[in-house]
Order: C-alpha cells, then sequence, then structure tokens
C-alpha cells in the first residue's frame, strides 16, 4: 500500500512549488491515474516516491510517503543513456530478479508481453530495437521482481496497438496498487479506478493537487459540472453584488452632495448627514467584507495549442512524394520488400503496424528525401530527442 501525507516538492533552481500538501492513499487493486499538463510535476513525482536520489539534483520535498512493506517496481519514460547501448540480454539479466528467472518463467514473461521468443538473449544493443520493443523489455525487467506497487510513468509511449491492448487488460485485472502517468484517454478511461489532477495555475506559480476517486472518464464529467456550477454561482453572486454596489454609489454620491451644499447657517442638517455619512462608511464596510465571500470564479490552467497558420499548406494534387524502396531492413533484418509510397497534398498518411515492423526506420527514410527538397518545407519529428 502506498500513503503521501501532507507531501509538497519544489524545484531547486527557482524555488517554485510544483506540488503542494498532496495525501493519497494507494491500496492493492486501486489503479490512480496522474494527469496534469507537460511542467506540472507528474514524473517527478513518480521518481521521488521509487527513489528520492533521483530528483535530489533538482528537486526537494517535504512531508512523508511509505510503501509499509510492499515493494514497488518502478518504469521510466526512457531508458538511459547507458542502458540504451547495453545488449538485451545484459540489460536484462542486469537485474537481480530477472536474473533468478528460469527459461519457462522467461518464455512465459516474453510470451506475455508480446516480445519475440528468446529475445531475452539478444545480444543486440537495446537502442536498435523499436520504441515499442524497448518499452516491452525495460517492462519485463520491472515485472521479474513481482513488485506490489508499480509506478509507471507513460508506459504507452511507442506501444502497437496489440501491445496497448494487452496494457489494458494487464491494468484492468491487476491485483497490485498502480499509480501510472498517461495521456492516453482510452487507456485513462478503461483502466483508472481514481485519478491525481496535478495543476499549475497562475501562469505555473500556484500547484494544486485533486484527488478524486473516481474513474477517469467520470472524474472529467463531475469536474466540468462543478467547474459550470461554479462559474454559474459566481457570475450571478457578482451581479447582484454589483447592481447592490450601483445602489450604494448612488447614495454615497447624494450625501456627499448634500453635504458639500450645506451651509453655516443650518447646523442640525450638518448633524444629520454626518450621521448618514457614518452609516454610508459602514455600509461600504460592509460591502467589502461581503465581496471577500463572493463565490470565486474557477480557476483552470490553460493547456498549450499548437496551431499551423492557413499559409502552411500544400496545393490539392501536388505530388509531394513518390517513394519506391526494394529492400527495408533494419538491425541486419528484412522488414519489407517493395515499398511503394505516393503522397498528394494535401493527403495525410498513416504508418501502422507492430513494434518493430520498421514503422520508424521507413519514416526516417522518407524524412531524408524531403528535406532536401527546395520546392517545399519538410519537418521531421522524430521519437526520440536525444
Amino acid at each position: 500500500m502506498l500513503t503521501i501525507n501532507d507531501l509538497s516538492i519544489t524545484c531547486r533552481r527557482d524555488l517554485r512549488t510544483i506540488v503542494s500538501h498532496l495525501s493519497l492513499n494507494l491500496g492493492p487493486g486501486e489503479r490512480c491515474a496522474v494527469v496534469g499538463e507537460e511542467g506540472n510535476g507528474k514524473s517527478t513525482l513518480l521518481k521521488l516516491l521509487y527513489d528520492p536520489g533521483l530528483v535530489e539534483p533538482y528537486a526537494e520535498y517535504t512531508g512523508s510517503f511509505s510503501f509499509g512493506r510492499d515493494r514497488s517496481g518502478y518504469l521510466s519514460q526512457e531508458a538511459s543513456a547507458e542502458e540504451l547501448e547495453m545488449p538485451a540480454a545484459d540489460y536484462l539479466r542486469s537485474d537481480a530478479a530477472f536474473r533468478e528467472l528460469n527459461g519457462r518463467e522467461r518464455a512465459l514473461l516474453e510470451r506475455t508481453l508480446g516480445l519475440p521468443q528468446g529475445i531475452s538473449g539478444a545480444v543486440r544493443p537495446l537502442k536498435s530495437f523499436s520504441g515499442g520493443e524497448r518499452v516491452k523489455l525495460r517492462l519485463a525487467r520491472v515485472l521479474a521482481a513481482e513488485p506490489d506497487v508499480l509506478l509507471l510513468d507513460e508506459p504507452t509511449n511507442d506501444l502497437d496497438l496489440g501491445t496497448l491492448e494487452w496494457l489494458e487488460d494487464f491494468l484492468s485485472g491487476c491485483e497490485k496498487a498502480v499509480l501510472f502517468v498517461s495521456h492516453d484517454e482510452a487507456l485513462l478511461e478503461r483502466c483508472s479506478t481514481m485519478v491525481l489532477h496535478l495543476e499549475l495555475l497562475r501562469r505555473k506559480t500556484m500547484p494544486r493537487s485533486t484527488v478524486s476517486r473516481l474513474p477517469y472518464g467520470e472524474y472529467v464529467a463531475a469536474r466540468s459540472r462543478a467547474l459550470e456550477r461554479q462559474e454559474q454561482t459566481a457570475r450571478k453572486e457578482r451581479e447582484e453584488f454589483n447592481a447592490q454596489m450601483e445602489r450604494f454609489r448612488r447614495i454615497r454620491q447624494k450625501v456627499e452632495h448634500d453635504q458639500a451644499a450645506l451651509t453655516r447657517q443650518d447646523p442640525h442638517s450638518g448633524r444629520l448627514l454626518k450621521k448618514k455619512m457614518h452609516a454610508v462608511q459602514s455600509m461600504g464596510r460592509r460591502f467589502e467584507r461581503e465581496r471577500e465571500k463572493l463565490t470565486a470564479l474557477p480557476e483552470i490552467e490553460e493547456p498549450v495549442f499548437l496551431s499551423f497558420p492557413e499559409t502552411a499548406s500544400v496545393p490539392r494534387g501536388k505530388r509531394v512524394l513518390g517513394f519506391e524502396l526494394p529492400e527495408l531492413a533494419a538491425g541486419g533484418r528484412v522488414l519489407a520488400r517493395d515499398v511503394r509510397l505516393e503522397l498528394f497534398g494535401p493527403e495525410k498518411i498513416c504508418i501502422a503496424g507492430p513494434n518493430g515492423a520498421g514503422k520508424t526506420t521507413l519514416l526516417r527514410l522518407i524524412a531524408s528525401a524531403l528535406v532536401e527538397r527546395r520546392d517545399i518545407r519538410a519537418a521531421y519529428m522524430p521519437q526520440d530527442y536525444a
């Protein structure tokens, strides 16, 4: 069981708090989805829970957390540079728990994860495998230790559809406690039993942590309804308050006008106006106190969106790509033969297939052909920017 008590995380560089006063209990069979915009501390939280030393160079924390007698397993977003250079067999066997598995147990783990048979003995470096295959190999090492609590940082990165379905089935039937970060809404909706929503409001300066014991889909719907009700209530209260304030301003202006027009020959009226002004000032102070009690307008974190200008377009029917390849190979393996692809503007082509089928290899070759062109501007977004 994972228990978090009043946990706050602060960045050392700028002393900015990214997680504030978080408390959470996660028991066996519960699957908590950690959601939020990029930079809100999701990965930092998982690293800290697994090993505070992972975040010590750039973050510090207050509060406490404990797994009790349970063991935790952690899947990071990416393998380290050192791990990527290791042969797959050495990478897996560098973990004591994996070394203790017998041949049948290793074969079962490979089959469960949809890995090629015998891959645990491969001498190819980890970096030579596809992104999805690397995720599976890393997940195999985590699962070999049979942890009680799983900390998964974006486990769906680079997974093919078959492995995504396996992951959904695995998480849905998992009796372990699971804390996972994902941006895959299908996985979130199908697998989560509760949600931890990390936000940074007011231009990333005010952290807010929301724990909801609702599945992701229900949480999103309930949150949307609550925000809508809060906004309606807040705007109605402000309309009524502004109407009261307008009446108050008219009364104050009349008293101030009468005071200005008062002559010294009428002391009785002066005393009455002085009492009226005291009453008006008292009314003003009461209104200020009421202003502080108004329902606040809902604060939400504005996501970052990307858009392209209308000028970034390809004329309809323009031949953008004519690509032919007799043989597609990677790592000494032939992945496909007689590849032919034509692309005309503004078509959008999706390259689909299982992990290791050559999708990334093919896209790199296409990119190398396009970026040299002068009649169009081509941009390539790689899987890994390292």
